[in-house]
């Protein structure tokens, strides 16, 4: 079987996160970023790597093809901390194009969103790619970026 073969195989469906507080996630991602909510399920049943008992929340939302699923776990609730460098093993960030990041970073702030210290780059180059950074109300990274006309992305 070739590699083209396998890949026709299966199809991109989305990505879980784990959510402490789903209003202020749906603030964030659905009312800041524009995210649309798709469905919403209670579901109390216990599920695997989780410990028992399990009763989450589980909310889909969708922007540009892009389809996250928010997890809030009322039992037996939210254990760790998102990664905060990210040369660290896993998912890092998500990544948005914005026209004016510095704009869009400012207004996620009003979303519940924190901005990333010393995560502002391109600055030296005005005419270059630009990114910065804010956390989510959790503290997932979350990147704006702009890239010039005739850039190769």
């Amino acid at each position: 079987m070739t590699q083209n073969a396998a890949a026709s195989t299966y199809r991109t469906s989305h990505v879980g996160l784990c959510v402490s507080d789903l209003k202020k996630s749906l603030r964030f991602y659905r009312d800041g970023l524009g995210f649309e909510q798709l469905a919403h399920y209670e579901l109390d049943e216990q599920i695997p790597e989780v410990d028992a008992p399990c009763s989450l929340t589980s909310t889909m939302i969708e922007k540009d093809g892009m389809r996250l699923e928010l997890l809030a776990y009322s039992k037996p609730g939210v254990i760790g901390e998102p990664h905060h460098r990210r040369n660290h093993l896993g998912l890092t960030h998500l990544s948005f194009f914005a026209d004016d990041i510095d704009a869009t970073a400012e207004a996620m702030v009003g979303y519940g969103g924190t901005l990333v210290p010393d995560s502002r780059c391109g600055l030296d180059d005005p005419a270059g790619a630009q990114f910065t950074f804010v956390a989510d109300p959790d503290g997932n990274r979350i990147e704006f970026m702009h890239i010039p006309a005739g850039t190769a992305w």
